[in-house]
């Protein structure tokens, strides 16, 4: 543990709570994509394999099932909530996640670190978690009506990649050995996709103006 890794632990729960927030709250899912938010929790269910298996720390596990229970939350309010459902726009979120799936589970199965079932399961939800975000992109750029809460959602997850690119250079400069090359050119890949969104995000606050994406 570091400060750049608590830093990004942080700026993703604050992400999901930003979600929960807009949802539970105004009970609106507007502007969020359903299919990224099932890729998420595929990523993390993937990930979370050995959560029973290998203990690392309370906190560890702690974030872990705070991660997989509202990822499964959040699609079970824009799937089944009588009320935030009608707001989700099922004609724009129109993005085929298994064009994501399918790929990311091939390029597991020939390049791991080892080939066992859990570490095939953690190579293909990094390299599902790299590409997730694309469908809410997508939704974005269809939208012409995107209000704060989701803009601030996706800047936090964007933030928090970067925290962690943060962290993995701080720990390869004082770790002796710590080399994790799946983990980096996935999250490197990660953080280019949010490019586009950080430079018009930045406009849109310099100019005090509501955040628009290119069509």
């Amino acid at each position: 543990m570091n400060i750049f890794r608590l830093a990004g632990d942080m700026t993703h729960l604050m992400s999901v709570i930003v979600l929960l927030l807009k949802i539970h709250t105004i009970k609106s899912c507007a502007g969020i994509s359903l299919k990224t938010q099932e890729l998420y929790a595929l990523v993390f269910v993937m990930r979370y394999l050995d959560i029973f298996i290998h203990f690392i720390s309370v906190y560890n596990i702690v974030m872990k099932l705070i991660f997989l229970g509202s990822s499964f939350s959040i699609i079970w309010y824009i799937r089944w909530h009588n009320i935030v459902r009608r707001s989700y726009d099922k004609e724009q979120d129109t993005f085929r996640h298994i064009f994501l799936v399918l790929p990311c589970l091939a390029l597991a199965l020939f390049i791991n670190e080892k080939y066992t079932f859990l570490e095939v399961s953690w190579a293909f939800s990094l390299y599902l978690e790299a590409v997730a975000i694309l469908p809410q992109l997508v939704l974005l750029q269809r939208t012409r009506n995107i209000d704060n809460l989701t803009v601030q959602y996706v800047f936090l997850l964007g933030a928090y990649r970067g925290m962690y690119i943060c962290n993995w250079i701080y720990r390869y400069m004082t770790e002796p050995h710590y080399v994790h090359w799946i983990s980096w050119i996935s999250g490197v890949i990660q953080t280019i996709l949010y490019g586009d969104f950080f430079y018009y995000y930045f406009i849109s606050w310099k100019n005090n103006a509501k955040l628009q994406l290119p069509a």
